[in-house]
């Protein structure tokens, strides 16, 4: 009796915290699908299958500081898939990037696209738009170090990283608008004639030359 008794006081303990993810997770796709302001808490409600009564417990400041959640993320997201290219040659990395929002584009059938970009377009949050800025910046320094360890000079893998994020915003979005991949594929072609092949990396144990 004692162990059942202990078992659903630590349910109860960990529903609030499972409650506030899946709101979180919900509201990241909301507002790469629907846009800022067409996610409500309703939404995110009915998709997360929070309780009413959550909503104000975990974010008691109101929407902002769930859709702030929900871009931190997203931007945290992106960041820790990069990390697995690290040493990749400057095009790998470019292509794995292009890769990822190709993906969201294909798996939503054009629907969704980038939940940071959809609050930084409309919304007039100063607080937002700072927390827009950051994760922006933290996706270019993160691609700026990779190529920069890929080989390339750190100012060029700096510009270069920066035209990735934005070119890429702004692909995804005409893609979207178009419902076509076209525009998207002739961005990343253009982006990857612009990143270095790299050196070939021979392993020190077999001698045998990895795949750029």
């Amino acid at each position: 009796m004692t162990a059942v008794i202990v078992k659903r006081r630590i349910g109860r303990l960990q529903m609030p915290s499972d409650a506030r993810q899946k709101m979180i997770e919900s509201a990241a796709v909301l507002l790469a699908t629907r846009g800022l302001q067409a996610t409500a808490f309703s939404d995110v409600l009915a998709r997360s299958g929070a309780p009413r009564g959550s909503i104000y417990h975990h974010f008691p400041e109101g929407k902002d500081q769930l859709v702030e959640a929900a871009m931190e993320l997203a931007g945290a997201r992106a960041l820790g898939v990069l990390d697995s290219v690290r040493g990749s040659p400057p095009k790998e990395v470019t292509r794995f990037f292009l890769d990822l929002w190709r993906a969201v584009l294909v798996r939503s059938d054009l629907r969704a696209g980038c939940a940071v970009l959809a609050v930084t377009v409309a919304t007039d949050s100063p607080d937002l738009l700072g927390q827009a800025a950051t994760i922006f910046r933290a996706w270019r320094g993160r691609l700026a170090e990779l190529y920069e360890a890929g080989g390339m000079d750190a100012d060029a893998g700096a510009r270069l990283a920066t035209t990735l994020v934005a070119a890429s915003e702004g692909a995804v979005v005409v893609s979207r608008a178009e419902q076509s991949l076209a525009p998207f594929d002739q961005v990343a072609e253009q982006l990857l004639a612009l990143s270095p092949a790299g050196k070939k990396r021979r392993r020190a144990a077999a001698g045998a030359s990895t795949r750029t």
